[in-house]
């Protein structure tokens, strides 16, 4: 015991020095990434008012994606795959362009955006249909993968081993067995019982691919998910919105789910499946899974309108960590600028950052008429506190909000003008801007944005219409912890 002594008190006394370093070096390291200021300082904060928790909370959420640059540099390399053919669609496209200004006029600036992103092609004389609930879509869809004749791609941030999980995943195998390509991805932290379970499978003939496995070595990365829900069908029908394959999507009696899930998705049929088909080629690219060429079977061509009997133009807006921009935000501003008349947004979170918040705040003060709907209980107290924070600023410049009391609101949809429509797996919040993988279609179609309206006016009789006056009316312990999540708000 005498022999260890001085290197005990030698401990006691100098255990701050490699602190200090350790701490310097991280704070450093958060400086020198030039991240957005707002962002690098919710770090810092939490580092040094969290000690040695905070370091842990950074190494596991803060860092740069460390698999950014190669993730650029597949996203180069399919672009460089689809550069020829993009250009001999070039005069189609703008063709499809002026179609769309004609009836929407410069909200087809979003499609522009898309086309000049090489995001996703315009097209036009799609049919497509909103699909509420889980009720909706889990019928439409397991129809219509028990008609598949060639091949089936899904992507799902959730896939469950429950009742509907199981009943899909048998009727994947059934058509994979029946020499149907099945290709399908599921994120591996958001399904990781699937995961071990297709892992354990030897059997299975679906092609099966977990999306950035979570392992020891590979913790740091778990903040980057893949949180797109998409299903392509024989290239002709193709699912995206926020429904995930999971029995608590489903209001179906049978199931006894005890919350009300209120959500949406959209079908779509005609050539803007195609672009939902790159969607999953470039996602498929990014795993292990065997590579496929986007041959005919996979594509449809573009010049052929006469198959779908529907009016609506219809694209695709994707982003990823590595991607240039905030595509998802970028298309979502460009909307909101060019409203008239009315925005309704649906989210089950709301972090906004600064250029939504004042957008919506501009488009409310020049007389549009803007409504926020989220849900009334948030399944995330930080998440709560934290969206709570930002609805003051929008109360008090006449941004109208609603609390869907009935349920559980997870719907992510916008309508502007009842001429464009955003459904897709994309929150208000930063993770959905900047860190997942996110998809959202973006529709010009008469019938389906009036839908989408008059279901907002339903939802608004299952909500309470919260007012300034009650904002300022809560306890101050919890205007107080408002302020505190929303230091965190750049980190959730």
């Amino acid at each position: 015991m005498h022999v260890l002594e001085p290197f005990i008190h030698f401990t006691l006394d100098w255990y701050w020095v490699p602190l200090v370093v350790l701490y310097t070096g991280v704070i450093s390291a958060i400086l020198i990434e030039n991240r957005n200021p707002t962002k690098t300082i919710a770090w810092i904060l939490v580092i040094v008012f969290l000690p040695v928790l905070g370091l842990v909370f950074y190494y596991f959420f803060g860092q740069k994606f460390v698999k950014v640059q190669k993730i650029k540099k597949i996203n180069k390399q399919q672009a460089l795959r689809l550069k020829h053919q993009w250009e001999l669609l070039e005069p189609d496209m703008e063709l499809f362009i002026r179609d769309i200004y004609d009836r929407i006029g410069d909200l087809s600036r979003v499609f522009r955006l898309m086309k000049n992103e090489r995001l996703s092609s315009p097209t036009l004389d799609n049919d497509v249909r909103l699909l509420i609930n889980g009720e909706e879509k889990f019928t439409s869809l397991k129809a219509d993968l028990a008609q598949a004749r060639h091949s089936i791609h899904m992507e799902y941030y959730i896939f469950e081993l429950d009742r509907i999980g199981l009943e899909v995943l048998n009727i994947l195998e059934q058509k994979a067995a029946e020499g149907v390509a099945v290709r399908l991805i599921v994120d591996s932290f958001g399904s990781p019982e699937l995961v071990k379970y297709m892992r354990r499978t030897k059997e299975s003939r679906i092609l099966f691919q977990a999306f950035l496995p979570v392992t020891f070595t590979s913790l740091a990365n778990s903040n980057y998910r893949n949180h797109r829900k998409i299903a392509v069908i024989d290239a002709c029908i193709g699912y995206v919105g926020g429904i995930n394959i999971s029995d608590r999507y489903s209001n179906d009696p049978s199931l006894g789910n005890k919350v009300y899930w209120r959500d949406t998705s959209v079908r779509v049929e005609g050539l803007a499946v195609n672009m939902l088909q790159i969607s999953f080629w470039n996602s498929w690219n990014q795993t292990e899974g065997e590579p496929f060429v986007l041959e005919e079977g996979y594509l449809r061509i573009i010049r052929d309108r006469g198959r779908a009997e529907g009016e609506a133009s219809v694209g695709f807006v994707s982003c990823d960590p590595a991607s240039r921009g905030p595509f998802n935000l970028e298309a979502l501003l460009m909307a909101i600028g060019e409203a008239n008349t009315k925005i309704q947004l649906c989210t089950p979170y709301y972090i906004p950052g600064e250029e939504l918040e004042r957008a919506l705040i501009i488009a409310a003060a020049s007389g549009v008429e803007v409504e926020l709907m989220i849900p009334e209980r948030s399944d995330s107290n930080l998440v709560h506190f934290a969206s709570f924070s930002y609805l003051k600023p929008l109360l008090e410049r006449g941004v109208k909000v609603y609390l869907y009391k009935k349920g559980f609101l997870h719907a992510k949809t916008v309508n502007v003008d009842d001429k464009l429509a955003f459904v897709g797996t994309v929150n208000l919040d930063i993770r959905s801007f900047y860190i997942n993988y996110e998809i959202a279609a973006v529709v010009s179609d008469k019938q389906m944005c009036r839908q989408i309206s008059d279901q907002f006016e339903l939802d608004k009789l299952d909500s309470h219409h919260f007012t300034l006056k009650e904002w300022q009316k809560r306890p101050r312990w919890k205007r107080g912890l408002d302020s505190v999540f929303r230091l965190l708000a750049p980190l959730l």
